[in-house]
């Protein structure tokens, strides 16, 4: 057996665990009766690896209470419906999540992006609770909070534990946030309104779903928000983006016959 080298009381992240990166970043979260419950997955061809990890971690797969998808792209979740098969437990995401999931939407989930050569298989998966917010989870004696933190997509979900946010792809470390597309369901304003919460909550610790966990930043938060405010008017993100004032000044251009100057 492995010696268990959480990450903080009643949170282990695999990769962390591994000393290596395997995929996303894998959280189990568990109390002192070794129930345990994971946050996301990653790819399917990483399902073994982990779940061997966990094993060797003396954690038995009769315990693990649920899986939870923090959302539905295809870089966390590929692998849920193996991993719920060998496990024989349920899983656990959004509402919003939940469909592309059960339907295996390879164009949301990010699976299939044509002009890319991505070309990925996204295997069904029947999800049995649809978690809300405020919704707790239960993990024996350890509870999580969910929290719905929508902007990446439409079903990002982040859960809250003590003075611990497991963040998902809300915000990493370099001041970074997760993909914005359209094709996503991804929504600036929400974005913005989902980093203000953090940013105004008291929670010390963020966990996110790539890279390393890091101490609250207000400042850096500020810097993100900021710089996505400007997103909200200009066309570099279609769709995603509110309006585009250059458009409104072209237009007055137009009529005063305005040239280059």
């Amino acid at each position: 057996m492995l010696q268990r080298n959480p990450l903080f009381p009643h949170v282990i992240e695999l990769n962390h665990q591994a000393r290596q990166r395997i995929t996303c970043s894998v959280y189990l979260i568990y109390d002192d009766q070794n129930n345990w419950a994971l946050l996301d997955i990653g790819f399917e061809d990483a399902v073994d690896e982990v779940l061997e990890l966990i094993r060797q971690l003396d954690f038995p797969y009769s315990k693990c209470v649920t899986l939870i998808a923090s959302h539905a792209d295809v870089d966390h979740i590929q692998g849920l419906a193996k991993a719920k098969q060998i496990l024989k437990t349920t899983v656990a995401c959004h509402p919003a999540a939940a469909i592309p999931l059960e339907s295996g939407d390879r164009l949301s989930t990010f699976a299939a992006i044509e002009a890319q050569g991505i070309d990925l298989d996204m295997p069904k998966v029947e999800i049995e609770r649809r978690l809300n917010e405020g919704d707790k989870i239960q993990i024996g004696d350890v509870e999580l909070e969910v929290w719905h933190t929508p902007g990446h997509t439409d079903g990002q979900l982040s859960f809250r534990l003590g003075n611990l946010l497991l963040s998902g792809d809300n915000i990493f470390r370099d001041g970074s946030v997760g993909a914005i597309d359209a094709h996503h369901g991804s929504s600036i304003p929400g974005f913005i309104s989902s980093l203000k919460r953090i940013q105004e909550s008291d929670v010390e610790w963020l966990l996110p779903s790539h890279g390393p966990a890091f101490r609250k930043d207000n400042a850096m938060l500020q810097k993100t928000i900021d710089r996505l405010e400007t997103y909200l008017h200009m066309a570099d993100f279609g769709t995603c983006a509110i309006d585009w004032p250059l458009m409104d000044e072209w237009e007055q251009e137009l009529l005063e016959g305005k040239t280059p100057e």
